[in-house]
């Protein structure tokens, strides 16, 4: 149930704050006063589709701050999101609306996503708005209604994974089949890549090693000469010793004087460790340089391969792994086409098989909506009943899917519901039969057969009472404040009928004050309550007549109530 709300720059209202009670509250002012704002800061708060037009002009950002009590499975949802319940049960919920069309959400202090808060206000509350009753007009939504009544939503899960499977057989089947033209030209095509790719010998790494190789001996003269002259210093030339020749003189000297110091000895070793050193790196150095002795043949070799496989990279991938990838690929892919036929026949065998076990569950998903519908179909007329539209007829018509298998992704029906407005009429599309008014007390009807096992603890209604007057909107009353026994209910409405059975009655009305518009809700007293419902009768004409009727029409309301409670 919702407790509080306080709303700060939210359009026209500047600050409200409104305490509800429990049943049946109601909201009441006059066109434009901002009624309706009230209500999509309910939506905003609960997740709702917003935008920063919403944020009074101005402001720099608006915010809505709800207060509920537990509903629904509120506490597993406070769980599987890592927010802590508060001590007392209740939920507190706040969104902010920057003015950049920033958002901020929390839900008892702890900040969330507005994905999760739209999940969690789905568990709180249920809004139907001003257009809802338009959606009956589009019979798209007519299964998933009949759906939703029956409680298939397992059954159809299980169809559709079914269904998904044998689409996936339908698109392999599409993928290996073609024409002997088509079939004749891939083939051709897939033979010329893999014998391109097979002859080149491709070997992972081979382009890098390649122009390793070719930019070493595009620089061999520059090598051949540091290398000579390396080589010259280590070993001497025609005019001078090298580092060998030097150490083994200074080793030799040393040794003669070591028989007379003992401290000799160690550095003679050194010499000789430099000595073997120098002819290691000698040695290094003649075998490097005889790699740096090649033929002109190789450098073109060379080029010539490293164009190769650059060419080849730019048509089947970027590098040597890529290339190998795509080469079993196509040896994949000519295997299926010539073994195409063979490989048909069973994919056709199995989308048989899935098809007949599809086909067998969407039958059976027909029979529980079926025997649903007929429930769904009693229930809406006794609900119409109740709202001064005893001589409506309601109907679901079937009809099967169209196609080869007459299957679709929700199963092998197509529905539509049907209505008469009057007795001796044949039933037909609400979209062209039903008037405003009943269209309003059919979206009730519909609203309140489908809530029934739904354990959402407020439902609001915006304006449900759009076309209906008369003994017609005093039914409409009658059912929401029967609704309101099992739940609280909230609802904007223009009708005296409606105001007179609230639990709770809010003004909404609109001043402006320094060149600014503001909105202002005030829950009113019994006095304040029958002045209300005397405007809503009797327009500006507010008389001590239209009073007393207003008195009368409460303690009607009243007597009403208690019968309910009865």
């Amino acid at each position: 149930m919702l407790e509080a709300l306080h709303i700060e720059n939210i359009a026209v209202i500047e600050k409200a704050e409104i305490d509800f009670c429990g049943g049946l509250n109601v909201l009441t002012g006059e066109t434009g006063a901002g009624k309706s704002i009230v209500i999509d800061a309910l939506a905003a708060v609960t997740g709702g589709r917003t935008s920063r037009e919403i944020v009074r002009s101005g402001a720099v950002g608006a915010s809505v701050t709800a207060v509920f009590t537990g509903g629904g499975d509120v506490d597993g949802w406070l769980s599987e999101n890592g927010v802590e319940p508060e001590s007392d049960g209740r939920v507190f919920i706040m969104r902010r609306i920057m003015a950049d069309g920033k958002n901020t959400c929390r839900v008892n202090g702890c900040p969330v996503a507005v994905a999760q808060l739209r999940e969690l206000g789905a568990l709180l509350i249920d809004i139907h708005g001003q257009n809802d009753g338009r959606k009956l007009l589009d019979e798209s939504t007519h299964l998933s209604c009949l759906d939703a009544f029956a409680g298939l939503g397992n059954e159809l899960s299980a169809y559709r994974r079914k269904y998904d499977l044998l689409k996936e057989k339908e698109r392999e089947i599409e993928a290996l089949t073609m024409d002997e033209g088509e079939k004749e030209r891939r083939t051709d095509m897939l033979r010329y890549q893999i014998d391109e790719l097979t002859k080149a010998d491709i070997r992972v790494g081979e382009t890098a090693e390649k122009q390793a190789r070719r930019d070493l001996l595009k620089n061999s003269a520059k090598l051949t000469d540091a290398v000579d002259e390396a080589f010259d210093a280590l070993y001497g030339g025609d005019r001078t010793d090298g580092v060998v020749t030097l150490a083994g003189e200074a080793e030799s000297a040393l040794q003669h004087a070591s028989r007379y110091s003992a401290g000799l000895e160690p550095v003679c070793e050194r010499l000789n460790e430099l000595k073997c050193l120098a002819e290691d790196v000698a040695e290094d150095l003649r075998t490097l340089r005889g790699e740096l002795n090649f033929s002109p043949e190789e450098l073109d070799e060379l080029e010539d391969r490293i164009s190769k496989l650059n060419r080849l990279s730019r048509k089947y991938g970027g590098d040597e792994e890529q290339m190998l990838a795509f080469l079993d690929s196509a040896k994949q892919e000519l295997e299926n086409i010539e073994f195409s036929s063979d490989m048909l026949i069973k994919l056709r065998k199995e989308r048989e098989v899935l098809a007949a076990d599809a086909q067998e569950t969407a039958a059976a998903l027909s029979h529980k909506r079926k025997t649903a519908a007929k429930q769904l179909e009693r229930r809406i007329k006794d609900e119409l009943s109740q709202l001064n539209m005893a001589g409506v007829q309601f109907e679901v018509e079937f009809a099967p899917v169209q196609g080869e298998i007459g299957l679709c992704p929700t199963g092998c029906d197509s529905v539509c519901f049907l209505m008469s407005a009057n007795a001796g009429e044949a039933p037909g599309r609400i979209s062209r039969i039903a008037s405003g008014g009943e269209l309003s007390r059919i979206m009730l009807a519909v609203k309140n057969v489908m809530s029934e096992g739904d354990p959402v603890g407020t439902m609001v209604f915006d304006e449900i009472d759009t076309g209906v007057s008369g003994v017609a909107a005093q039914r409409v009353a009658e059912k929401l404040a029967s609704l309101s026994g099992a739940r609280q209910v909230m609802c904007v409405t223009h009708l005296p009928q409606i105001a007179a059975m609230a639990d709770a009655h809010y003004e909404v009305s609109k001043e402006q004050s320094g060149g600014r518009t503001y909105t202002y809700v005030n829950r009113l007293d019994l006095e304040g309550r029958k002045k209300e419902i005397a405007r809503l009768t009797g327009g500006d004409v507010v008389t001590q007549t239209t009073i007393l009727s207003a008195g009368e029409q409460l303690e009607a309301a009243r007597r009403f109530k208690a019968g309910l409670k009865a």
